[in-house]
This record gives structure tokens, C-alpha cells and sequence, in this order.
């Protein structure tokens, strides 16, 4: 018995696993790792590698408007949650649309819409376009 339930214990903790890894050979993959650097992370690096076009000018002026600006683990980050409200996919371009609720430290809340488009570039999805409405 005791066997049993260390094999579904284990089983459990890798389909936990396979469940947090993203799949960044795929748009939604990409797209969903960007949203995590750039929304909810705040690590505008990470986020500037995953992406090209207009998308990479837009957080290369990000990074140098919050040149100087340190943001580490000490720094008090909002919490962000977010959700796909739609997406279209073809083989060579996609475009998500994300809804996020921000929780600040100081218990005020809002939420933006995301409206984010990716290409294919050779073989790899990149990030070519995102947009932030109300």
C-alpha cells in the first residue's frame, strides 16, 4: 500500500510538472511566456528575447524609460493574474487576447486587456505586436 501511494504521489507531481512547463514552439507558448516576463514578473529582458518587429522597439523604449529603476526581489511587485478571452491562429501568425486583474500592494485592484500578436520567424515563434486597453 505504501508503494501504491508513493508511485501516486510521484505520478501526481509530474503531470504537476508537465502542467507549469510551456510548450515555446507553439504561438500560445510564447506568447503566454512574454505575459509572464513582461505583466507579471516585470523582467523586460526575458520579455525583450521573445520578441521582434514593433513588439521588440516597444520594450527596448520600456527599458530605457526605467533605466535606473531597480526592480529585484525586494522590490514590492503587483500581482498579476490574467485569462485568454480569445484567440486566431493561422501557420504563420497568431493573435491572443488576454484579460489581467492587477492587485497592488495597497489593496487596489484594476485590469487590463492584452491584446498580443505573434509570427512565426524561421522555425520560432516570436512576439511581433501587444497592445494595452482598459
Amino acid at each position: 500500500m505504501q508503494f501504491f501511494s508513493a508511485c501516486l504521489r510521484y505520478l501526481l507531481f509530474c503531470i504537476l510538472l508537465a502542467a507549469c512547463g510551456r510548450d515555446l514552439s507553439t504561438a500560445q507558448g510564447v506568447v503566454e511566456e512574454f505575459v509572464d516576463q513582461h505583466y507579471v514578473h516585470i523582467d523586460l529582458p526575458k520579455a525583450k528575447a521573445l520578441t521582434v518587429s514593433i513588439a521588440l522597439h516597444k520594450v527596448n523604449e520600456e527599458i530605457r524609460l526605467t533605466e535606473g529603476q531597480k526592480v529585484d526581489a525586494s522590490t514590492q511587485k503587483p500581482r498579476v493574474n490574467y485569462s485568454l478571452l480569445e484567440k486566431k491562429e493561422s501557420p504563420e501568425r497568431a493573435s491572443f487576447l488576454y484579460e489581467g486583474s492587477i492587485q497592488s500592494g495597497d489593496g487596489t485592484s484594476f485590469t487590463r486587456k492584452w491584446l498580443i500578436n505573434a509570427r512565426k520567424e524561421g522555425a520560432q515563434w516570436r512576439v511581433s505586436n501587444f497592445t494595452e486597453s482598459d
